[in-house]
């Protein structure tokens, strides 16, 4: 399973995501940048491949479903509520994606 984490620059909050869960049992993790200057901005390409997105906050949720048509069902796009306050690797931020992300992916891949 393909999951994306979005947030605005791609440089703190998403690459934190990826890293956290780069090794999580069943699924590929990407991050990506609303913004057009993130290192590795949000494209098509990458919305249209995730399976899952974790959006930061509900502003990426919202461009995300009005600006990609290919994406996945909106029960699959899910807004953390994880505000733009911590540095990249923040020991606060990764307790923080664990105890939102770990249980979302372990339902979802205990129902496949």
């Amino acid at each position: 399973m393909k999951v994306l984490f979005v947030c605005t620059s791609n440089k703190l909050r998403s690459p934190t995501a990826e890293d956290v869960f780069r090794d999580f049992p069943g699924i590929e993790a990407v991050s990506a940048g609303t913004d057009a200057e993130a290192p590795r901005p949000l494209t098509k390409e990458l919305v249209a491949s995730a399976d899952l997105i974790f959006a930061m906050e509900n502003h990426h949720r919202e461009r995300i479903r009005k600006k990609y048509k290919q994406r996945p069902a909106d029960s699959r796009i899910v807004t953390l509520h994880i505000p733009d306050e911590y540095e990249r690797g923040d020991p606060a931020l990764v307790a923080l994606l664990k105890e939102k992300v770990e249980p979302r992916l372990s339902s979802i891949l205990s129902d496949s």
